[in-house]
Protein backbone atom coordinates (compact mmCIF):
# COMPACT_ATOMS: atom_id res chain seq x y z
CA UNK A 1 0.00 0.00 0.00
CA UNK A 2 2.92 2.47 1.24
CA UNK A 3 4.54 1.83 -2.44
CA UNK A 4 1.42 2.65 -4.49
CA UNK A 5 0.77 5.71 -2.88
CA UNK A 6 3.84 6.78 -4.38
CA UNK A 7 3.85 5.06 -7.73
CA UNK A 8 3.92 6.94 -10.66
CA UNK A 9 4.56 3.93 -12.94
CA UNK A 10 3.55 4.69 -16.59
CA UNK A 11 3.05 8.30 -15.82
CA UNK A 12 4.98 11.53 -18.07
CA UNK A 13 6.46 14.11 -15.84
CA UNK A 14 7.71 17.46 -17.66
CA UNK A 15 10.17 19.72 -15.66
CA UNK A 16 11.07 23.04 -16.62
CA UNK A 17 14.40 24.16 -15.60
CA UNK A 18 15.46 20.92 -14.97
CA UNK A 19 19.58 20.47 -16.06
CA UNK A 20 20.32 21.32 -12.64
CA UNK A 21 19.18 21.92 -8.71
CA UNK A 22 15.72 21.61 -7.64
CA UNK A 23 14.65 20.40 -11.29
CA UNK A 24 16.89 17.37 -11.95
CA UNK A 25 16.45 16.08 -8.63
CA UNK A 26 13.10 16.54 -8.76
CA UNK A 27 13.37 14.66 -12.39
CA UNK A 28 15.48 11.75 -10.66
CA UNK A 29 12.83 11.16 -7.66
CA UNK A 30 10.05 11.31 -10.19
CA UNK A 31 11.78 8.54 -12.71
CA UNK A 32 12.41 6.73 -9.54
CA UNK A 33 8.83 6.60 -8.79
CA UNK A 34 8.30 5.04 -11.71
CA UNK A 35 7.64 8.18 -14.18
CA UNK A 36 8.85 9.18 -17.37
CA UNK A 37 10.53 12.84 -17.52
CA UNK A 38 10.78 15.36 -20.42
CA UNK A 39 13.55 17.63 -18.93
CA UNK A 40 13.09 21.10 -20.49
CA UNK A 41 15.80 23.73 -20.12
CA UNK A 42 17.44 26.52 -22.13
CA UNK A 43 21.30 25.19 -21.33
CA UNK A 44 21.49 22.70 -23.76
CA UNK A 45 24.74 21.22 -22.94
CA UNK A 46 23.78 20.81 -19.37
CA UNK A 47 19.93 19.10 -19.99
CA UNK A 48 21.40 16.61 -22.32
CA UNK A 49 23.84 16.16 -19.30
CA UNK A 50 21.20 15.85 -17.24
CA UNK A 51 19.10 13.31 -19.20
CA UNK A 52 22.44 10.90 -19.53
CA UNK A 53 22.89 10.71 -16.39
CA UNK A 54 19.26 9.95 -15.47
CA UNK A 55 19.61 7.50 -18.12
CA UNK A 56 22.55 5.55 -16.83
CA UNK A 57 19.88 5.28 -13.77
CA UNK A 58 18.00 3.30 -16.18
CA UNK A 59 15.41 6.38 -16.47
CA UNK A 60 13.07 6.86 -19.56
CA UNK A 61 13.90 10.93 -20.58
CA UNK A 62 13.32 13.10 -23.11
CA UNK A 63 15.54 16.06 -22.97
CA UNK A 64 14.56 19.50 -24.67
CA UNK A 65 16.53 22.52 -24.69
CA UNK A 66 14.36 25.04 -24.99
CA UNK A 67 13.55 28.68 -23.79
CA UNK A 68 10.48 28.94 -21.99
CA UNK A 69 9.62 32.27 -22.57
CA UNK A 70 9.29 31.71 -26.57
CA UNK A 71 5.53 30.68 -26.63
CA UNK A 72 6.57 28.96 -30.02
CA UNK A 73 9.25 27.06 -28.78
CA UNK A 74 7.50 26.04 -25.75
CA UNK A 75 4.45 24.78 -27.67
CA UNK A 76 6.83 22.38 -29.67
CA UNK A 77 8.62 21.34 -26.94
CA UNK A 78 5.38 20.10 -25.45
CA UNK A 79 4.14 18.82 -28.42
CA UNK A 80 7.07 16.90 -29.19
CA UNK A 81 6.94 15.59 -25.62
CA UNK A 82 3.40 14.29 -26.32
CA UNK A 83 4.29 12.91 -29.32
CA UNK A 84 7.41 10.88 -27.91
CA UNK A 85 5.57 9.28 -24.90
CA UNK A 86 1.73 9.86 -26.47
CA UNK A 87 0.35 11.79 -22.56
CA UNK A 88 1.27 14.17 -20.26
CA UNK A 89 -0.07 13.64 -16.60
CA UNK A 90 2.73 15.89 -14.12
CA UNK A 91 4.22 19.44 -15.04
CA UNK A 92 6.50 20.68 -12.91
CA UNK A 93 7.46 24.70 -13.44
CA UNK A 94 10.47 25.38 -12.33
CA UNK A 95 12.58 27.66 -13.91
CA UNK A 96 13.40 30.70 -12.44
CA UNK A 97 15.40 34.27 -12.05
CA UNK A 98 16.25 36.23 -9.35
CA UNK A 99 17.38 39.56 -8.99
CA UNK A 100 18.74 40.81 -5.71
CA UNK A 101 18.91 44.63 -6.01
CA UNK A 102 16.92 47.39 -4.72
CA UNK A 103 13.44 48.57 -6.19
CA UNK A 104 15.00 51.49 -7.58
CA UNK A 105 17.22 50.27 -9.50
CA UNK A 106 15.17 47.81 -11.40
CA UNK A 107 14.26 48.92 -14.53
CA UNK A 108 11.43 47.90 -16.37
CA UNK A 109 12.88 45.55 -18.82
CA UNK A 110 15.03 43.76 -15.79
CA UNK A 111 11.00 43.76 -14.24
CA UNK A 112 9.84 42.31 -17.56
CA UNK A 113 11.99 39.82 -18.01
CA UNK A 114 11.31 38.22 -13.90
CA UNK A 115 7.88 38.35 -15.01
CA UNK A 116 8.82 36.66 -18.12
CA UNK A 117 10.66 33.19 -16.79
CA UNK A 118 8.70 33.16 -13.11
CA UNK A 119 5.17 33.65 -13.68
CA UNK A 120 4.22 34.55 -17.76
CA UNK A 121 6.11 31.05 -18.53
CA UNK A 122 4.61 28.94 -15.94
CA UNK A 123 0.79 30.21 -16.85
CA UNK A 124 2.31 29.24 -20.27
CA UNK A 125 3.15 25.87 -19.45
CA UNK A 126 0.02 25.10 -17.25
CA UNK A 127 -2.26 26.11 -20.42
CA UNK A 128 -0.40 23.85 -22.97
CA UNK A 129 -0.75 21.37 -20.75
CA UNK A 130 -4.20 21.56 -19.69
CA UNK A 131 -5.63 19.71 -22.81
CA UNK A 132 -3.78 16.97 -22.45
CA UNK A 133 -4.84 16.35 -18.99
CA UNK A 134 -8.29 17.16 -19.31
CA UNK A 135 -8.40 14.39 -22.32
CA UNK A 136 -8.10 11.92 -19.40
CA UNK A 137 -9.82 13.80 -16.45
CA UNK A 138 -6.37 13.17 -14.56
CA UNK A 139 -3.34 15.62 -13.70
CA UNK A 140 -1.14 17.41 -11.54
CA UNK A 141 0.69 20.60 -11.67
CA UNK A 142 3.22 21.56 -9.21
CA UNK A 143 4.42 25.20 -9.15
CA UNK A 144 7.83 25.75 -7.74
CA UNK A 145 6.99 29.32 -5.57
CA UNK A 146 9.41 30.22 -2.66
CA UNK A 147 8.96 31.31 1.10
CA UNK A 148 9.22 34.99 -0.71
CA UNK A 149 5.96 34.31 -2.10
CA UNK A 150 4.75 34.50 0.90
CA UNK A 151 6.74 36.73 3.17
CA UNK A 152 8.47 40.11 2.63
CA UNK A 153 11.36 39.05 3.02
CA UNK A 154 13.28 41.83 4.60
CA UNK A 155 16.73 40.43 4.55
CA UNK A 156 17.79 41.91 1.10
CA UNK A 157 15.71 43.34 -1.51
CA UNK A 158 14.45 41.10 -4.06
CA UNK A 159 10.92 42.79 -4.95
CA UNK A 160 10.62 41.29 -8.73
CA UNK A 161 11.17 37.41 -7.06
CA UNK A 162 8.52 38.88 -4.77
CA UNK A 163 6.11 39.45 -6.82
CA UNK A 164 6.72 36.96 -9.66
CA UNK A 165 6.38 34.28 -7.10
CA UNK A 166 3.51 35.69 -5.12
CA UNK A 167 1.52 36.15 -8.62
CA UNK A 168 2.34 31.89 -9.15
CA UNK A 169 0.99 31.12 -5.99
CA UNK A 170 -2.36 32.83 -6.48
CA UNK A 171 -2.44 31.19 -10.27
CA UNK A 172 -2.02 27.90 -8.22
CA UNK A 173 -5.21 28.76 -6.42
CA UNK A 174 -6.75 30.32 -9.36
CA UNK A 175 -6.47 27.46 -11.36
CA UNK A 176 -6.99 24.55 -9.06
CA UNK A 177 -10.71 26.18 -8.68
CA UNK A 178 -11.11 26.62 -12.25
CA UNK A 179 -9.84 22.50 -13.72
CA UNK A 180 -10.51 20.49 -10.40
CA UNK A 181 -13.78 19.54 -11.77
CA UNK A 182 -11.52 18.21 -14.86
CA UNK A 183 -9.50 15.56 -12.48
CA UNK A 184 -6.34 18.17 -12.91
CA UNK A 185 -5.02 19.33 -9.70
CA UNK A 186 -2.57 22.31 -8.95
CA UNK A 187 -0.47 22.87 -6.07
CA UNK A 188 2.86 24.73 -5.19
CA UNK A 189 5.84 24.30 -2.87
CA UNK A 190 7.90 27.24 -1.21
CA UNK A 191 11.05 26.02 -0.66
CA UNK A 192 13.54 28.15 1.63
CA UNK A 193 17.15 28.55 0.59
CA UNK A 194 18.56 25.85 -1.16
CA UNK A 195 22.37 25.87 -1.54
CA UNK A 196 22.58 25.66 -5.54
CA UNK A 197 24.29 26.94 -8.86
CA UNK A 198 21.66 29.35 -8.84
CA UNK A 199 21.91 31.31 -5.43
CA UNK A 200 25.19 29.71 -4.52
CA UNK A 201 27.57 32.33 -4.29
CA UNK A 202 25.37 34.51 -2.77
CA UNK A 203 24.60 32.07 0.15
CA UNK A 204 28.41 31.86 0.44
CA UNK A 205 29.22 35.46 0.40
CA UNK A 206 30.68 37.03 4.03
CA UNK A 207 27.52 37.03 7.05
CA UNK A 208 25.00 35.56 4.59
CA UNK A 209 24.91 31.83 5.50
CA UNK A 210 24.61 32.92 9.26
CA UNK A 211 22.08 35.93 9.27
CA UNK A 212 19.83 33.42 6.84
CA UNK A 213 20.48 30.60 9.66
CA UNK A 214 19.80 32.39 12.14
CA UNK A 215 16.29 33.08 11.05
CA UNK A 216 15.41 29.21 10.69
CA UNK A 217 13.47 27.31 13.63
CA UNK A 218 15.54 24.07 12.24
CA UNK A 219 19.16 25.44 11.75
CA UNK A 220 19.98 24.51 8.26
CA UNK A 221 19.02 24.84 4.60
CA UNK A 222 17.17 22.81 2.97
CA UNK A 223 18.47 20.53 0.17
CA UNK A 224 17.04 19.60 -3.53
CA UNK A 225 16.35 16.61 -2.08
CA UNK A 226 13.75 18.33 0.43
CA UNK A 227 12.20 20.13 -2.18
CA UNK A 228 11.67 17.00 -4.49
CA UNK A 229 10.83 14.61 -1.86
CA UNK A 230 7.55 17.34 -1.44
CA UNK A 231 7.33 18.04 -4.98
CA UNK A 232 6.96 13.82 -5.12
CA UNK A 233 4.16 14.12 -2.64
CA UNK A 234 2.05 16.59 -4.45
CA UNK A 235 2.11 14.61 -7.71
CA UNK A 236 1.54 11.12 -6.27
CA UNK A 237 -1.61 9.11 -5.69
CA UNK A 238 -0.83 10.39 -1.77
CA UNK A 239 -2.10 13.67 -2.17
CA UNK A 240 -5.02 13.12 -4.49
CA UNK A 241 -7.37 14.85 -2.45
CA UNK A 242 -4.51 17.78 -2.15
CA UNK A 243 -5.26 20.85 -4.23
CA UNK A 244 -4.96 24.73 -4.26
CA UNK A 245 -2.36 23.69 -1.25
CA UNK A 246 1.03 26.03 -1.41
CA UNK A 247 3.70 23.75 0.77
CA UNK A 248 6.36 25.59 2.71
CA UNK A 249 9.20 23.73 2.74
CA UNK A 250 11.00 25.78 4.90
CA UNK A 251 12.51 24.23 7.99
CA UNK A 252 10.47 26.79 9.64
CA UNK A 253 11.19 30.24 8.16
CA UNK A 254 7.52 31.07 8.21
CA UNK A 255 6.03 30.22 11.29
CA UNK A 256 7.21 33.79 12.18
Amino acid sequence: MIRSLFDLTGKVALVTGAARGIGLETARLLAAAGARIALLDRDGPAVDAAASSLAAEQADIYAQTTDITDNAALANAFAATVARFDRLDILVNNAAVVQRRPAVEMTPDLWRKAMAVNLDAAFECCRLAHPHMARASSGAIVNIASIMALSGGGLYPIASYHASKGGMVNLTRGLAMEWGREGIRVNAIAPTWIKTDFNREFLESEGTEERLLASMPLGRFATTLDAAAAVLYLVSPAAAMVTGHVLPVDGGYLAH
